[in-house]
């Protein structure tokens, strides 16, 4: 005999499923605050959803919401002096990626990053999440969590690290420094880089560069082998993510 369901307890069923699919996914609302226009960037990790399309305008003051599954890993990062054509074809001064306005790959060092993996089983049900260093700096950076539970620090880098950046490290464009490069990105070499022989956290310290970095933002990533200060967990969060964000350390 075939089962037919009780229309209003099918109904029921599926509303219970729909509220469990929006409990469990993340929103990640991501705000200007800088004095000029930005491109943010969005790359998805192991076949994820793209959030985004993968990159849009955003003007001083806006702010857009992007909604993510449970375990969706993936960054964040802003970019700056772009020019795109109707199509999406383009290019930007700092940050820019494959695909023009939807980028279908990273953003080019040096560039300042966001980065999350959202709970799922593997990993106990927490978020972890950072602000990162390690591929240099273009734009000031904050992320902070949001109705969560756990310890849901506060991540970001807010000091103007292009006003600071050593001349060695400095990107240019237009008279003025755009962005400021890891000694990894300058000088490639494994001490810097945390390869070759330099590729443990025992053979891998922090160097005069990163102690820069670190510095000026003490809750992001200096250098491959920052963990115990850089990397914050959450659970069941939604998070804030500003760019030149004000009044926060």
């Amino acid at each position: 005999m075939a089962f037919n369901p009780n229309p209003k307890t099918f109904l029921l069923f599926n509303m219970f499923l729909l509220l469990g699919n929006l409990a469990s996914a993340t929103v990640f609302t991501i705000q200007n605050q800088c004095s000029y226009t930005i491109w943010p960037g969005t790359l998805s990790g192991n076949g994820a959803a793209i959030l985004g399309q993968g990159g849009f305008l955003l003007a001083p003051g806006a702010s857009v919401s992007l909604t993510a599954p449970a375990g969706w890993s993936g960054r964040f990062w802003a970019r700056t002096g772009c020019e795109f054509d109707g199509a999406g074809n383009g290019k930007c001064v700092t940050g820019d990626c494959p695909g023009g306005l939807n980028c279908i790959g990273g953003g080019t060092p040096p560039v300042t990053l966001a980065e999350f993996t959202i709970g799922s089983a593997g990993n106990g049900g927490k978020d972890f999440y950072d602000v990162s260093l390690v591929d240099g700096y273009n734009a000031g950076m904050g992320v902070w969590a949001t109705g969560g539970t756990g310890d849901c620090q506060y991540a970001g880098c807010v000091a103007d690290l292009n006003g600071g950046c050593p001349a060695e490290l400095r990107v240019n464009s237009g008279g003025s420094v755009v962005a400021c490069k890891s000694a990894c990105l300058a000088f490639n070499m494994e001490e810097f880089c945390c390869t070759g022989q330099h590729a443990t956290p025992q053979t891998c310290s922090p160097t005069h560069y990163s102690e820069i970095f670190k510095k000026a933002c003490p809750t992001a990533y200096s250098y491959a082998y920052d963990d115990a200060s850089s990397t914050c967990t959450c659970s069941g969060s939604d998070y804030h993510i500003t760019f030149c964000p004000n009044g926060s350390s």
